[in-house]
C-alpha cells in the first residue's frame, strides 16, 4: 500500500491527504473536479481557511513531493493501491438524498481500479450504500469481484472543523470491511497512516449506521435543549442556570439551546434514517424542533419589540457556527426569510465573508454607515471577533437577541438595551 488516492479535496479530504503525505509511508494523489483546488494544492497551498496545522503540512508535502493533485480521478486510481472516497452526499428538499457527486466519482473509480485495490468510503452514507450501491457499481464497471479482486471498507470521517488535523489522530477510527481481508487491510492502512486507535466493527452497515447515529444523537439532544428552553421561557426560568445545575449530576449531559442547527452534518444526516424507514419518532420530531428555532427567535423579538415592519435588524454571523466559514443550512438563512416576511430590512455582518459574498444571499452587508439605524441585533454565529464586539456603538439599538446564550447580559442591559437569550429572559 504505497500509493493512495483521496477522491475529494474538501475540508476533510485535504487534511487527510496532507497527513498521509507526511506520514513517510505513502505517495498521495488528490483527485478533485475543481480546477482551482487542484492548482492550489499543486502549489503547496490550502484553499481551506481556519484549519490549524494544514498549511504547514501542505508545505512539507510540497517540498517532499509526496502529494500531487489532479482532476483526472480515473488516472489517479489506476496508479493507486488504496482509494479513499470523501465526496459529499447532499440532500434536496424534504431531505431527499442527492447522489450526484459521489455517483460520478464512483464511475471514475470503477473505470480506473486495478486488481488488489482497497477502496474505502469515508463519506457519511445511508446504511447499505457502501455494499449495495457503490461496491456493486464498481464491480459492474471494472469486472472485478468485491472482496476477492478488490477490497471494500467503510470508515466514517469523525472530525470537527477547526481541529481536523488533531481529530484525525486522536479519535478512534471506526473501520469495517466487506470481508475479513478488507477489514484487515483497512485497519492496517489507518494504523500506518494515522497512527490512531482502530475500532473494528462487524459489518459495513454497522459502521455506516454508527456515523449517522452520532449525528442523530446530537440533533435530538439539541432539540431537547431547545424544547426545554422554550418551556423555560413560558415559566420565566433561566435555562442557562438549569443546564449548569443539571449537568453537575454525572449522568446529565444537557446540550445548549440556540436559534437553530446548521452545517453539512446535523441538519442533513438524520434524513438518511428518516427517508429510509424511520419516518416517525424522536429523530423526525427533533428535526422539526431545530428547524423551527429561527421562527421562534423572531417571535421572541416581536414579543419584546412589537411589529418588525420597517425595522432595521443586524444579524451577526452568516456562518452556521462560530469560526467556520461555512454558510450551508445556516440559521441565518432561516432568520433572513422570517424577518423579511415581517417587513424588516436585514443586514448581515460576518468577518469571514466579504461584502459580495454576503450580498449574494439577498441581504445588505453591514457597514458603519448604518450604525445609528440598527434597531435590533441578533447574534447567530459566535465568532471570536464578536467577543469584543462594540454593542455600545449602536446607540439606537433597542434589543439584543443572544441566539447562542453566550453574551454578557448585564453588559447589554447597562447600555440601555433589552437582552433576550433562548430560554433566558
Amino acid at each position: 500500500m504505497k500509493n493512495v488516492t483521496i477522491v475529494g479535496l474538501g475540508k476533510i479530504g485535504l487534511p487527510l491527504a496532507a497527513i498521509l503525505a507526511n506520514s513517510g509511508n505513502f505517495h498521495v494523489y488528490g483527485a478533485d473536479i475543481n480546477k482551482f483546488v487542484v492548482e492550489t494544492v499543486n502549489k503547496g497551498l490550502s484553499h481551506i481557511n481556519n484549519e490549524p496545522g494544514l498549511d504547514k503540512l501542505l508545505g512539507k508535502a510540497y517540498q517532499s513531493k509526496t502529494l500531487e493533485a489532479t482532476t483526472n480521478t480515473t488516472e489517479a486510481v489506476s496508479k493507486s493501491d488504496v482509494v479513499i472516497v470523501i465526496v459529499p452526499v447532499l440532500t434536496k428538499d424534504k431531505g431527499q438524498i442527492n447522489y450526484q457527486y459521489i455517483d460520478s466519482a464512483v464511475e471514475e473509480i470503477g473505470k480506473g481500479i486495478k486488481n488488489g485495490t482497497l477502496v474505502i468510503f469515508e463519506t457519511t452514507l445511508p446504511t447499505g450504500d457502501t455494499r449495495k450501491r457503490f461496491g456493486k457499481k464498481i464491480e459492474q464497471l471494472s469486472g472485478l469481484t468485491m472482496g476477492d479482486e478488490f477490497y471494500l471498507s467503510y470508515s466514517p470521517e469523525r472530525v470537527y472543523s477547526n481541529r481536523i488535523i488533531q481529530d484525525l489522530t486522536n479519535y478512534p477510527k471506526v473501520v469495517s470491511g466487506f470481508n475479513k481481508a478488507s477489514l484487515e487491510l483497512a485497519s492496517s492502512f489507518y494504523k500506518k497512516g494515522l497512527n490512531c486507535e482502530v475500532l473494528q466493527v462487524s459489518s459495513l452497515e454497522v459502521a455506516e449506521f454508527t456515523k449517522v447515529a452520532e449525528c442523530v444523537y446530537r440533533d435530538v439532544n439539541i432539540a431537547l435543549a431547545n424544547e426545554l428552553a422554550m418551556f423555560a421561557d413560558q415559566l420565566d426560568v433561566n435555562i442557562k442556570e438549569v443546564i449548569k445545575a443539571a449537568n453537575s449530576e454525572p449522568l446529565s449531559h444537557l446540550h445548549s439551546p440556540g436559534v437553530g442547527v446548521g452545517g453539512h452534518c446535523i441538519p442533513v444526516y438524520p434524513y438518511f434514517f428518516i427517508n429510509n424507514g424511520l419516518e416517525e419518532g424522536l429523530v423526525t420530531e427533533a428535526r422539526k424542533i431545530n428547524d423551527s428555532m429561527a421562527k421562534y427567535a423572531v417571535k421572541l423579538v416581536e414579543e419584546n419589540i412589537g411589529s418588525l415592519k420597517h425595522s432595521n435588524i443586524l444579524i451577526l454571523g452568516l456562518s452556521f457556527r462560530g469560526n467556520v466559514k461555512e454558510p450551508t443550512k445556516s440559521s441565518t438563512l432561516w432568520l433572513m426569510d422570517e424577518l423579511k416576511q415581517k417587513g424588516a430590512t436585514v443586514y448581515v455582518d460576518d468577518p469571514l465573508f466579504n461584502s459580495d459574498e454576503i450580498s449574494s444571499y439577498g441581504v445588505i452587508p453591514f457597514s458603519k454607515d448604518v450604525l445609528n439605524d440598527i434597531d435590533i441585533i441578533i447574534l447567530q454565529a459566535f465568532h471570536d471577533e464578536y467577543k469584543e464586539f462594540k454593542f455600545s456603538n449602536f446607540v439606537n439599538c433597542k434589543l439584543v437577541l443572544d441566539g447562542r446564550n453566550v453574551l454578557d447580559e448585564n453588559y447589554i442591559k447597562s447600555l440601555g438595551m433589552m437582552y433576550k437569550g433562548i430560554g433566558v429572559r
